[in-house]
């Protein structure tokens, strides 16, 4: 029988990086099955298709202002596990949907359910370590959370060239219940009793009050907004560009690990560099070059058809590469202030960036379903550009 004794820094890597990959599972797998879902519950536009996956980001932004609070008071691991009971019911009712309204309620509950095990996680992160080794140990996390939107479009596939879309809602199921039982095995409580807090509504309230008060925490956390906002309409709208638009619907999900695969050697490399050079100034310079490498492809093709394959994939990789340097850097500078509070601080900035990040997302991807992919860089540009002021914004106070 296995002992609950803290893991070596390898399993519990692995371990987080898995409670997060169920939501890589949940969204990627999904990918190439839109249409046919879409088909089978009578979707008559396209466009609406998109929700099956914006609509999970709905959820992981509202589920942590409830899941949030209540690990500070009971702890991290009942917190997730009943998330992991939650995900149950809500892949019950999107296998059973028969419209819509009900799938679009499934995904919601999905990613209201997902959002206790990926909070928590960074919560445990933020538990165990701070600064620049948080974001080295959150870089390696992503790594290996990263290995699942390599290979979920390409495992989507194949369940649906030997069954139907319903079936990788059960596949999903089995692993979360993998990764369940490890989680219960294996992984100590990070929160320690003398730091538990009375769960009261005050707990929300003063929670919130403190995050809204640090500058450093909202800035960061609005900038992940608009970064999260604008990679969202690729991860909403990839399907269609690539099976549609380029007609490449069979290498699509070789096509989508590839670009998966430049987000992780960034990732991987950002783990290396960030103790040398630290967070804020690796993400400065990916911020400038997200923001450069779209005005680019913009002023390349802002009057002419869409390019070759190869030449929009090389844009998109450069793309995805200083995004590798972002989420897990944004999201550590945001963590700094608030470590102890750090389960009610990950759900209110979880909150606050996925509010505004699915809105975003929701707007740009209405374009992307005509014949051009412009509208993505479009997007990419204007989110970049926007963050690139609040960075300066927050640096140019600290001086003063």
């Amino acid at each position: 029988m296995l002992l609950k004794k803290n893991p070596s820094q390898l399993e519990f890597i692995t371990l987080m990086a898995s409670l997060m990959s169920i939501v890589a599972l949940a969204i990627d797998a999904l990918l190439p099955a839109l249409d046919m879902i879409g088909k089978d519950i009578g979707v008559t536009d396209t466009a609406d298709n998109q929700l099956f996956i914006t609509m999970i980001f709905l959820g992981l932004g509202l589920g942590p202002m409830v899941f949030g609070p209540l690990s500070d008071s009971l702890g991290r691991k009942p917190v997730v596990f009943m998330g992991f009971a939650l995900f149950f019911v809500a892949s019950l009712i999107c296998v059973f949907a028969h419209n819509l309204e009900v799938m679009i309620v499934g995904r919601i509950l999905q990613g209201i359910a997902l959002s206790a095990p990926r909070t928590i996680s960074i919560a445990m992160v933020r538990d165990s370590y701070s600064g620049d080794f948080m974001a080295r140990i959150m870089s390696f996390i992503t790594v290996v959370f990263l290995l699942v939107p390599i290979v979920a479009p390409a495992f989507g596939k194949l369940v649906l060239d030997h069954s139907n879309w319903k079936f990788i809602f059960y596949i999903q199921l089995f692993f979360s219940a993998l990764v369940c039982w490890w989680f219960w095995k294996r992984q100590p409580e990070t929160l320690h009793a003398k730091d538990k807090k009375r769960l009261t509504y005050r707990i929300f309230i003063d929670g919130t009050r403190e995050v809204l008060s640090h500058r450093r925490t909202m800035v960061f956390t609005l900038i992940s907004g608009f970064i999260t906002g604008s990679f969202m309409v690729y991860l909403s709208s990839s399907q269609y560009v690539f099976q549609v638009q380029y007609g490449l619907k069979e290498e699509f999900p070789f096509i989508f690990a590839g670009l998966a695969i430049s987000i992780g050697l960034a990732t991987l490399l950002n783990g290396n560099l960030v103790i040398r050079f630290g967070m804020q100034n690796l993400v400065r310079v990916a911020l400038k070059l997200y923001f450069l490498v779209s005005c680019l492809y913009i002023i390349m093709f802002h009057d002419a058809a869409n390019p070759p394959v190869y030449i929009l994939l090389a844009f998109f990789a450069i793309q995805f590469f200083a995004v590798g340097f972002l989420f897990g850097n944004l999201r550590a500078l945001a963590m700094e202030p608030i470590g102890h509070i750090a389960g009610i601080g990950a759900a209110i900035t979880g909150l606050i960036s996925t509010l505004m990040a699915v809105p975003i997302s929701t707007y740009i991807g209405k374009f992307v379903t005509h014949d051009t992919v412009l509208p993505l860089f479009i997007g990419f540009s204007v989110c970049s550009f926007l963050s690139i002021l609040l960075f300066w914004y927050v640096k140019l106070y600290r001086k003063g």
